[in-house]
This record gives structure tokens, C-alpha cells and sequence, in this order.
């Protein structure tokens, strides 16, 4: 698989030298293009990690790590010539994964990059968080954001959610579904999936996502 790198850095030069050279190692790497709405940009692109710098524009990336730890735990590697002990202490404090000073070294900051990766997803494949309408599925800790609000789902509700969000756009079967439950050992009916997916709309009303699961009937449901 091809990861995903956002690079959350405000110069142009080291942004754009940055994603070149974790193309040539097969990264897939994307620039934030508004700073004002990185959380946008980090939902949009789902990225597997985040090169954050500290001093952005609007807010610094301290407050941006921050946002993103509400929502997901993708690796957060953070890069800055702010590189004091005090710096790198609240860095880690808001949730970063490690800590680069610049100007650095491409190799360095590659094998940095690579070796967080490789503790992150070896035993884990999937994407670190799908969107749809705003609403923030992580795939860690099977929970959901949207706006302020954080759901805590239970394994099938995440499960059911897991499966129309890799589906967007597309209809997915009753049966499909069941399988996808079956998976965790959990026998289910078609009472039984009634059941989740209207305890899961009932969730997912509560937070101001009404609507967010349509049926169609005699197929089985989609995402609206």
C-alpha cells in the first residue's frame, strides 16, 4: 500500500522539498493549502502521518496537533528550528510521536518518517480515519467526531459504519453486512442488524447527523 503524508508547513520551499522527497520513496506526500481549516485537509486526505511545523500561520501547530488528537491517532512528527527543551517537552505533551529540529538532514527526516510508520501500521492496514459530511470515523479506537461531539461506538455499530463508509456512494447489501459482523464472531440475524443500525441512527441523530444512514429497501442501505 501507498501511504499517506500531510505535510502541515508553511513554507513553501521546505513543504515542497519535503513531499518530493517522500515521493521518491513511495510516499504519497500533500501540502496544507489552508491554514485555517487543517482539520479539513487532514479528513479530506486521511493521511496515515502528519509533519506538523509549531509556527503557522493563524494558529501554531501545538493547537492544530491538538484538534487532530481528537479525532485520530495517526503518527504526529513534529518538525520546527524551534527546537528548544521546552518546545519539544509541549510538542510530546499535546500528542506528538517524536520531535525533528531544522534544518535537517532528508535521509534523517525519511528514516524518521519510515521507522514511525512501520511501528504504526505493520499490524494494521487501514486508513487512520474516513470522513463523510464532516463526521470523523476513526479507525483506532472506534469512536466518531463531529463538530464537539465524540461517539463511542460499540464493536457492531462500528463495524456497520466501518463498512458504508469504505462504501460511499455505493449501496451495501443486509447481507453484506451481517458477513462483515460475522467476522467478530457475533451471530447475527436480520432482527439483529435492524436492531444496530437503528440503535447506531439513534447516535448518530443525537449528535445533529440525522438522516446520515438512508434505506433502501429490499437492497439495504447507503450513506446520505
Amino acid at each position: 500500500m501507498t501511504y499517506r503524508i500531510l505535510v502541515v508547513e508553511d513554507d513553501p520551499g521546505i513543504a515542497g522539498a519535503i513531499c518530493r522527497q517522500a515521493e521518491t520513496w513511495g510516499l504519497s506526500a500533500r501540502c496544507v493549502q489552508n491554514f485555517r481549516c487543517v482539520t479539513a485537509e487532514f479528513a479530506e486526505f486521511s493521511p496515515h502521518l502528519v509533519l506538523m511545523d509549531i509556527s503557522l500561520p493563524f494558529f501554531n501547530g501545538y493547537h492544530w496537533c491538538s484538534e487532530i488528537r481528537r479525532v485520530s491517532n495517526v503518527p504526529i512528527l513534529f518538525l520546527s528550528s524551534a527546537s528548544d527543551n521546552l518546545n519539544m517537552v509541549m510538542a510530546m505533551d499535546m500528542g506528538a510521536d517524536d520531535f525533528i529540529a531544522k534544518p535537517v538532514d532528508a535521509s534523517v527526516l525519511i528514516a524518521k518518517i519510515r521507522a514511525l510508520l512501520r511501528r504504526s501500521y505493520d499490524f494494521a492496514a487501514t486508513a487512520p480515519i474516513l470522513e463523510h459530511r464532516g463526521a470523523m470515523l476513526s479507525t483506532g479506537d472506534n469512536t466518531l467526531c463531529f463538530g464537539e461531539h465524540k461517539l463511542e461506538l460499540t464493536k457492531n455499530e462500528y463495524r456497520i459504519l466501518l463498512t458504508l463508509m469504505e462504501n460511499k456512494g455505493s449501496v451495501v447489501s443486509r447481507e453484506r453486512l451481517m458477513e462483515r459482523l460475522w467476522e467478530t464472531d457475533s451471530f447475527v440475524d436480520e432482527n439483529t442488524l435492524s436492531v444496530n443500525v437503528g440503535r447506531l441512527r439513534k447516535k448518530l441523530e443525537s449528535i445533529g447527523l440525522s438522516g446520515f444512514i438512508e434505506t433502501r429497501i429490499g437492497v439495504g442501505y447507503i450513506l446520505a
